[in-house]
């Protein structure tokens, strides 16, 4: 069982993850994504449209933001509907941050608490990496606790090229362990996320093609 997760400084450009440093303003702030299936980090971990309501909390002076992302599945697959919390904070580091993730995967078909940060549980801790330098994006994250899958680390970097008309359009590419990312035949690290990524006023759509499994998806993400 994976666990995903997609949120602001790990998220949305291409439905998988740029990291942001751009200030928040302080204080709550709410929203939500409408996706057409729910892909991550080039694999698509539901194929359910499903809707992705946000919580965040942005403290001022320092930006320190904590928060709270879901993904809820509109249709069963195999009889269950997915289900995911996730809560997370992010520390601002100079042109980057630093953030701390907790996944959890609440989907119908798991009886396990919450918060069960053990080996086979439903939980996991990550730490990210994330900077910015003009048009160009970093990121490097790996799991630390609970269900820590060996340690499974990810890198990708991303790159807006275009930005004319209202139209933005940005380049990914991210590789992983192989084992939890890709199609765990023993590589220790594989390319597995390539794709380009448009977006104008809320709408983004995003081809994304896995070298690794030789799998792509299509995405339409709404934001709100």
């Amino acid at each position: 069982m994976k666990k995903t997760a997609k949120f602001l400084t790990v998220a949305a450009l291409l439905a998988t993850g740029f990291s942001g440093t751009a200030m928040a303003d302080e204080g709550f702030d709410i929203g939500a994504d409408i996706v057409s299936t729910y892909v991550w980090r080039g694999s698509e971990l539901d194929s359910s449209p499903a809707i992705q309501p946000s919580l965040t909390y942005t403290f001022a002076g320092i930006g320190v933001q904590v928060g709270a992302w879901g993904s809820y599945a509109v249709s069963e697959n195999s009889g269950s509907r997915y289900k995911e919390i996730d809560l997370f904070a992010t520390v601002p580091l100079g042109p980057g941050n630093i953030t701390v993730t907790s996944y959890s995967d609440v989907s119908d078909d798991n009886n396990s608490k919450t918060f069960d940060f053990s080996s086979d549980g439903i939980s996991s801790v990550e730490v990210s990496a994330g900077a910015e330098f003009g048009d160009l994006s970093l990121l490097a994250a790996v799991f630390v606790a609970g269900n820590d899958y060996g340690n499974a680390t990810y890198c990708e970097a991303g790159y807006q090229f275009y930005d004319k008309d209202g139209y933005t359009a940005s380049a990914v590419l991210g590789a992983g362990d192989e084992d939890y990312y890709g199609d765990a035949e023993g590589k220790k690290f594989a390319v597995v996320n390539t794709g380009i990524s448009v977006s104008k006023d809320r709408y983004t759509a995003s081809y994304v093609y896995n070298p690794d499994s030789e799998k792509s998806s299509l995405v339409f993400m709404a934001s709100f």
